[in-house]
């Protein structure tokens, strides 16, 4: 499973939607970032948290809420959870775990934990938040838009940035709550190189970059096709507004997504105040 790896990090991808699960250590703790997916991989990175513990403490972090994303929880053992205060208020929470119980159900996947909605103790609800653990600073940063609930973190002095579902490589923006919320977490980007020294980006799906160039194109990429999609709409330009599919490595399921993107879009646009 191992895609990266160097002394703070190591990074587990499973094959199913090129889904990363971060494991970080610096002297004063060992953060698990999205622990997923298959119940194996997640016993292979419960296995590898416990040889490298060495007496620290343990916590485990979600991004945002989509059930594979969250499906960890339970699975790595006595830890302490992070997450946005918008996680824990969302109503459609039961909705979450039946993803994640169809899933096993169709693969006849068995888990050796009780698979639940997360609790979390460390709750996540501005920009700038921080959670000092020794002499490791993590930095938070509200990120709405894919979902309502996701943040952005950056885990120093090593300059990790854990950008959730966004600034993939593999995938154009993924669009569940509100495009004009997603561009501004796009904003964001800029701040965030600004102020902190990244040395690597970890995005939830695809690779992780250790190029600033890069993850300003991915940010760039992200807003121009918002952009591109929302104008193709406006002016009632279908062909132009799936011209953007072009390019894209897995055409079946991203046309599904497309589609998603386009009829919220459509929906904004009938509503929105923007």
């Amino acid at each position: 499973m191992i895609q990266y790896k160097n002394k703070n990090i190591t990074i587990f991808q499973s094959p199913l939607f090129q889904t990363n699960a971060s494991v970080i250590e610096t002297a004063d703790m060992v953060l698990v970032v999205d622990p997923t997916t298959l119940p194996h991989e997640i016993i292979e990175i419960r296995n590898y948290v416990s040889t490298i513990r060495k007496g620290r403490p343990i916590y485990v972090l979600f991004t945002h809420s989509d059930w594979d994303h969250i499906l960890g929880y339970n699975g790595i053992g006595e830890v302490m959870y992070i997450g946005s205060e918008t996680m824990m208020t969302r109503d459609d929470k039961e909705r979450i775990i039946e993803q994640i119980k169809s899933f096993d159900d169709q693969y006849y996947l068995v888990r050796d934990y009780e698979v639940d909605y997360p609790h979390i103790d460390c709750l996540v609800s501005k920009d700038g938040q921080q959670l000092k653990i020794g002499d490791t600073i993590i930095t938070f940063y509200t990120a709405p838009g894919h979902t309502e609930d996701g943040i952005f973190t950056i885990i120093e002095p090593i300059g990790i940035f854990l950008s959730g579902d966004y600034l993939s490589d593999i995938e154009f923006p993924y669009i569940y709550s509100s495009s004009y919320a997603y561009e501004n977490t796009m904003t964001k980007i800029d701040n965030i190189l600004e102020h902190h020294l990244i040395h690597l980006l970890i995005p939830g799906h695809g690779h992780p970059t250790e190029d600033c160039q890069e993850i300003l194109k991915r940010k760039t990429d992200s807003l121009t096709y918002i952009h591109e999609l929302r104008s193709a709409l406006e002016n009632e330009d279908e062909k132009r507004a799936d011209k953007l599919l072009e390019g894209w490595q897995f055409p079946k399921i991203m046309g599904e997504y497309h589609k998603g993107n386009k009829d919220l879009i459509q929906k904004e646009l009938k509503t929105s105040t923007y």
